[in-house]
């Protein structure tokens, strides 16, 4: 049998998924621990001690321990972010006391591949629930926070006018995906090339605007799915797709598993709406 064994700088101590009901706020609360916040859907307002954060959709946050940090307003009705809460190990709770910095991510900051971090976030939730604990927690929010240093040192800033058009058109499809938009309809909208927009919104954030649009279309479905109010028709619709069976494939082939199959394996895993 191979035996590797290395020592990790950090232990977590748990996680979950917050998904608001449109009512409470963050509570007032000063934590031992750091605590790691990564939005999906919506706007987290929150302040640590006298700095003030509002972390948007794909933007991630890190609490630090001994701060007192307290959320400002009710929780918005589309908010869904995932939480975490992990210890560094050996040195104290100051990364400069480590000889050499593994990773540098900023305290708040945006994230170049979203559905990236989801998924880690996903895989990290699943296997919080395994009956013995391993270290595979700890190596996944390695990976994670090494996605939010990445963006921290490569994510583009809207310092051009291609970067700052693909951004537009990000901010368009993130409001607009319940209707039929499409490339053509998104570049009559900022007066430009539909091909000039195709290509430097591939460029920037290393997608097509289809596979972006569809991206959104999957995300917004994902809460309803946890709703049993809603038929899978329903959901579709409301989510852009005009046609069910479409809507299936493409949520599987992002997702990798079908609507059904993630509403069974999700829906009840470490949700919390409090």
């Amino acid at each position: 049998m191979f035996d590797l064994k290395i020592s990790l700088p950090l232990r977590v101590q748990n996680g979950g998924l917050f998904i608001s009901r449109g009512v409470g706020s963050h509570p007032q609360r000063e934590l031992d621990s750091w605590e790691l916040i990564f939005v999906e859907k919506g706007t987290l307002t929150i302040r640590e001690e006298d700095a003030l954060f509002s972390v948007k959709t794909g933007e991630s946050l890190l609490l630090w321990p001994h701060r007192k940090h307290v959320g400002v307003g009710n929780f918005p009705a589309d908010l869904k972010f995932y939480w975490l809460h992990f210890e560094l190990n050996s040195h104290g709770d100051n990364p400069s006391d480590y000889p050499i910095s593994l990773i540098s991510m900023p305290q708040h900051g945006q994230v170049i591949n979203p559905q990236y971090v989801i998924s880690l976030f996903r895989q990290f939730l699943s296997e919080q629930e395994a009956i013995n604990r391993s270290d595979s927690l700890e190596l996944i929010l390695l990976l994670i926070m090494q996605q939010l240093s990445v963006a921290a040192n490569d994510n583009p800033q809207p310092d051009n006018s291609g970067v700052a058009l693909a951004y537009k058109a990000q901010q368009l499809i993130r409001t607009q995906f319940h209707l039929p938009v499409s490339t053509s309809s998104l570049a009559s909208q900022l007066h430009c090339n539909a091909d000039y927009l195709g290509r430097v919104y591939r460029q920037t954030f290393e997608l097509t605007i289809t596979e972006a649009i569809h991206r959104q279309r999957v995300l917004s479905a994902e809460k309803m799915l946890i709703s049993d109010s809603c038929s899978l028709s329903e959901v579709a619709q409301r989510s852009g797709f005009q046609d069910v069976g479409y809507f299936r494939k493409v949520f599987r082939k992002t997702m990798g598993l079908t609507p059904a199959a993630w509403k069974r394996r999700y829906c009840k895993v470490h949700i919390n709406s409090d």
